[in-house]
């Protein structure tokens, strides 16, 4: 491919359902979850190690340019972190699809003719990612797709949406449908008829993605106009929050599927470690500078910032301590801890 690939890496989010670890001062791109270390105490990583937004911009160093969009609020701390990629700050933070939009808008000013590879900075990937990344953005190139990368599923998983891969291209599938986060029943019927997890990767050309965004009936529509005018501030006040999948991929017509042969994870909630980081003797899973002690206890997550945990009795627990917060979840209902943010924020506490 002729073109020029841009890396466009989403890091304005705050990934609530990390909390306490992730808060609103200390957002989910800003953890790690390798061997500890120190570093300033605002942003420094609470669980040591590279950050995931630094693994994120390493993985995309084969692109011509990366390119981080973040929220006003966290722009010196990724200038810091990333020093060498471009940082890009919205006007707002409103979901991916008017990051996106904002960010697609702006590299195809700065370049000539590019094609967009946008990832999120807060996912978990081993192996050849290079190889599916360049695969997809050829892809977008060469028909004008919108292209989601889909990861094939080890397991039935209720916390992920599903691509139905409809007419087989070769290097890509053209997409039936997306599905929602399903049951239980549900996930294991997508998995037996061969359906992919939605990674949230996708590849671009601005042209294709941004016709999609304007379209009539899309509601980015006004930030695509208000783009095109030069008066982003005024684009993102017309628009609601919204995910890049609703408001544009799940719209389009013109969508397609490249297999992403790696090992994938989204680090979205407590019991995802279970699946990145080894366990114990007792099946407990152990992150940042936690340490253990347990007595009939096993299969849980520890995860904190300097502590000592002791665990007697108890299974499948999320057990994590930050700053002066503590969290206990069952590791199944990890998810609802975005439930308790909510409230957390509507109360300051957040």
């Amino acid at each position: 491919m002729d073109r020029p690939l841009v890396a466009a890496v989403l890091a304005g989010g705050v990934g609530s359902r990390l909390y306490p670890a992730s808060r609103s001062h200390r957002p989910k791109q800003f953890l790690s979850f390798s061997a500890p270390e120190r570093g300033s105490p605002e942003h420094r990583p609470a669980t040591g190690g590279d950050t995931l937004l630094e693994r994120t911009v390493a993985r995309a160093d084969f692109a011509d340019e990366v390119v981080v969009s973040t929220r006003p609020a966290f722009a010196d701390a990724v200038r810091e972190a990333v020093p060498g990629a471009s940082v890009l700050v919205e006007p707002a933070g409103k979901d991916t699809g008017p990051a996106l939009t904002y960010a697609t808008h702006r590299i195809a000013e700065r370049f000539d003719d590019p094609v967009v590879l946008a990832l999120p900075s807060d996912h978990h990937v081993a192996g050849d990612f290079e190889t599916p990344a360049r695969r997809g953005a050829r892809v977008a190139a060469a028909t004008d797709s919108l292209v989601t990368f889909g990861v094939d599923p080890d397991r039935p998983d209720t916390g992920y949406g599903y691509v139905e891969p409809g007419r087989d291209r070769g290097e890509y599938a053209e997409v039936a449908a997306f599905h929602e986060k399903p049951d239980a029943e549900t996930a294991q019927r997508y998995v037996e008829r061969g359906y992919y997890w939605n990674a949230g990767i996708f590849a671009w050309t601005p042209a294709a993605f941004l016709s999609a965004a304007g379209a009539t009936d899309s509601p980015l529509s006004p930030l695509v106009a208000a783009l095109d005018r030069g008066d982003a501030e005024a684009g993102f006040e017309a628009v609601d929050p919204v995910s890049v999948d609703h408001a544009v991929f799940e719209r389009a017509e013109n969508v397609a599927v490249v297999p992403l042969d790696v090992e994938w994870d989204d680090l979205g909630s407590w019991d995802a470690l279970r699946r990145v980081l080894p366990a114990d003797g007792d099946g407990t899973v152990v992150a940042g500078e936690a340490t253990v002690r347990s007595v009939d206890a096993g299969n849980n997550v520890v995860a904190g910032d300097d502590v000592h945990v002791s665990l007697v009795g108890v299974e499948d627990l999320a057990v994590v301590a930050y700053d002066d917060r503590v969290l206990v979840v069952p590791a199944e209902e990890a998810q609802r801890v975005r439930d308790l943010v909510a409230e957390l924020e509507s109360r300051g506490e957040f």
